[in-house]
């Protein structure tokens, strides 16, 4: 991109059952200057519409019929590494959005947005970000994760390739700290945290932050009701 010149908006896919839940989105999106280049009524119509139309940005709700939005989203992930998916949903501690997370969703937005979040996500998630409220998270993961019973003493091999300094940002992460927070926890430079945070994601081939506090808890770095 040119040094000065405005940021590409994200192109965006609207997936909902609701003929009207996809107008509105719609009306809202374009008039804020964000391109809607399709929509679709199920999973299948979605992951169809993804492979022909190549969005950046896909909202996807979670409930429809003939594929739901966890399976279509599993699918346009596995083919399509650089677009995002932003889950729809009607509440916010839904254990379809702890399993969406799971499989690579950047996030989720409830049915009842504002224009202006719904607007300001798509463009954040367009950039490459995770859309997550931190607290929100951490209660979604603490309900639904299975407890593993595994400790912080004894690293899971999925987390063999962390060094030490990585597991401490990962566990932190887990808890719900954001970059400023754990640049003060541990002392460091927020330019060092990111570096840590960048190294987490490749080694563990993580998506984005939603991922990394599911896997956080999924390998017992970080146990329910514990801080």
């Amino acid at each position: 991109m040119t040094p000065g010149a405005p940021e590409r908006a994200p192109r965006v896919l609207i997936v909902d059952d609701q003929t009207l839940i996809r107008t509105g989105f719609r009306l809202i999106l374009t008039a804020r200057g964000i391109e809607v280049v399709g929509e679709a009524a199920d999973g299948a119509e979605a992951v169809a519409a993804a492979r022909e139309l190549h969005p950046d940005v896909v909202l996807m709700d979670i409930r429809m019929p003939t594929m739901d939005g966890l399976e279509a989203t599993r699918r346009i992930l596995e083919r399509a590494g650089d677009c995002r998916v932003l889950m729809l949903t009607t509440f916010d501690l839904d254990r379809y959005v702890y399993r969406a997370l799971s499989i690579g969703a950047s996030g989720f937005l409830l049915k009842d947005v504002t224009p202006e979040h719904l607007a300001a996500a798509v463009r954040l998630v367009g950039t490459g970000d995770a859309l997550l409220a931190p607290q929100i998270t951490r209660r979604l993961v603490e309900r639904y994760a299975a407890d593993t019973g595994r400790t912080p003493e004894s690293v899971p091999a999925e987390l063999a390739a962390l060094t030490p300094r990585e597991r401490e940002v990962l566990t932190l992460m887990g808890r719900g700290l954001s970059n400023t927070e754990l640049a003060a926890e541990l002392t460091l430079s927020e330019a060092t945290v990111k570096s840590h945070v960048a190294r987490i994601f490749a080694k563990l081939h993580l998506r984005d932050r939603a991922q990394a506090v599911v896997l956080a808890y999924e390998t017992g770095l970080v146990r329910a009701g514990k801080r």
